[in-house]
């Protein structure tokens, strides 16, 4: 190793910060997090810096640098823009034997600030050695994804009943099986949903019983459009989490990819134009199987599961069985292919309103009429429709008997933000004709509306298929006041 790591108590102690610009400024948020008591020595200091010594936050001190105002420190800090400067507080620092990190110079340094990933208690630090501090910020990035926000909660809760854990579990054996169930049972999921009271029941019920009890959970995830790009951080934590996933047909393998390794994945896509009731049945079985044998189980959707995923079916079947579950929401479809495809859904031109809307419902669902019927001949809404390529000839018809004209722009995208996304862009009287032609195949989203034809000049992402008929949106009209 070229550097010992460790970690510093700083609390109460003083530590030296010679200059008081804004890269000052940020070592001074740091020490004061940590409890140091922070002195500042500067020619001239920033607003910032001066507003802290106002509020009383830091000890300023305008003026030369004085070597013996190091004498009570522990730890020096040099961040003035002169490096000869820097040079002789780092040589100050040396001749009493104190730690002082010269920022953006290793040479000068005999201590180096890492990259940080908060969780208190519980701190991670990256560092390159001053090599290269831009590869350890990214690599935080990637570590801040890993690491759930609620574990400070739970470590800080852990240390509190540490003493209750080791009188109710005093063989060692034990005690680690119980720390593992605290990581991956419902205590971390109650402090996730800020439920401090209920998980410090939680704990305490498991170390009244001396064996926790397995408890399975259900996690219910939006995987996104495809892109992995667009998953969400807490997704990705789940997928990190599961031992079981049951997973949809669009969930794209990217995806699957980022899940833990030795989690069993199981496909319980439906097929188009398959047997979906009795495919729903065995999914409602298997979380409820699965989630009862103590089992972390992640149910994997496209898009986001609360819309057109029939996520509300699932929760329900699971409060009825009594298992427990949380919902990690994803990027829905709409959203994603609007935005991929370089069509808002809405503009204050041209839509000041949007709907979604499905072409599947129950066989026996009965509901409004006319749902996407126009009022008073106003045209001012975008109209996104899911899972409806099949069935493009019934929904043109419908919306033209609804009063909408032929000419409307219309756009199609298929497998929306994957690399493989084509946006058809069409009008509403030829996209069933335009579709056959392209070859359209479901994954695909209808986007119905004025701002639609603005993808035709937005695009940036994929192939994009214009047609003869497609037309640019109409200009607003202007009312008379």
């Amino acid at each position: 190793m070229n550097h010992f790591p460790l970690f510093a108590d700083l609390k109460g102690r003083t530590a030296v910060v010679v200059g008081a610009g804004l890269v000052a400024e940020r070592k001074i948020v740091l020490l004061r997090a940590a409890g140091a008591r922070v002195v500042v020595s500067a020619r001239a200091a920033h607003p910032q810096v001066l507003a802290r010594a106002q509020a009383g936050e830091i000890d300023l001190r305008l003026g030369d640098f004085d070597p013996a105002l190091l004498d009570e420190a522990w730890l020096v800090v040099a961040a003035t823009s002169d490096r000869e400067q820097n040079r002789r507080v780092a040589a100050a620092a040396g001749m009493r034997r104190l730690f002082c990190n010269v920022v953006d110079d290793p040479e000068l340094s005999s201590v180096q600030v890492p990259a940080i990933v908060d969780r208190t208690p519980i701190t991670i630090a990256i560092s390159s050695g001053g090599a290269a501090p831009v590869i350890a910020r990214r690599l935080r990035e990637r570590i801040e994804s890993l690491f759930d926000p609620a574990l400070g909660a739970l470590a800080a809760l852990a240390q509190r009943k540490r003493p209750a854990i080791r009188q109710a579990l005093p063989q060692l054996r034990a005690r680690r099986a119980f720390y593992d169930w605290l990581l991956d049972g419902p205590v971390l999921g109650a402090l996730r949903r800020g439920r401090a009271a209920e998980a410090e029941s939680l704990l305490g019920r498991a170390l009244s019983t001396r064996t926790p009890p397995p408890e399975g959970k259900v996690l219910l995830v939006g995987a996104g459009p495809g892109d992995p790009g667009l998953l969400t951080l807490r997704g990705l934590r789940a997928l990190n989490e599961a031992d079981v996933i049951l997973a949809d047909r669009l969930v794209s393998p990217a995806i699957l990819a980022m899940a833990r390794r030795d989690a069993q994945v199981i496909d319980v896509g439906k097929a188009p134009g398959g047997p979906h009731e009795s495919t729903q049945a065995r999914i409602h079985a298997l979380m409820v199987s699965h989630a009862r044998q103590g089992r972390c189980v992640v149910r994997l959707k496209g898009g986001d599961p609360m819309v057109f995923g029939r996520g509300g079916e699932e929760l329900q079947h699971l409060k009825r069985h009594g298992i427990a579950y949380e919902v990690v929401p994803g990027i829905t479809a709409a959203l994603a292919c609007g935005a991929y495809a370089g069509i808002p859904l809405t503009h204050r031109d041209h839509a000041q309103s949007l709907t979604l809307s499905t072409a599947h419902r129950r066989a026996d669902a009965s509901g409004p009429g006319r749902p996407g019927a126009m009022r008073d001949g106003a045209d001012d809404r975008t109209r996104v429709y899911y899972m409806g390529v099949e069935r493009l000839p019934e929904l043109r018809a419908r919306l033209l008997a609804e009063g909408h004209a032929p000419g409307l722009p219309c756009a199609l995208v298929e497998n929306g933000s994957r690399p493989e996304q084509r946006t058809l862009h069409a009008t509403l009287g030829s996209v069933a004709e335009e579709a056959r032609r392209h070859a359209i195949r479901s994954p695909a989203l209808i986007i119905v509306g004025e701002t639609a034809a603005l993808g035709m000049d937005l695009a940036w992402f994929g192939e994009t298929l214009h047609t003869a008929a497609a037309g640019q949106p109409a200009e607003p009209q202007q009312t008379a006041a």
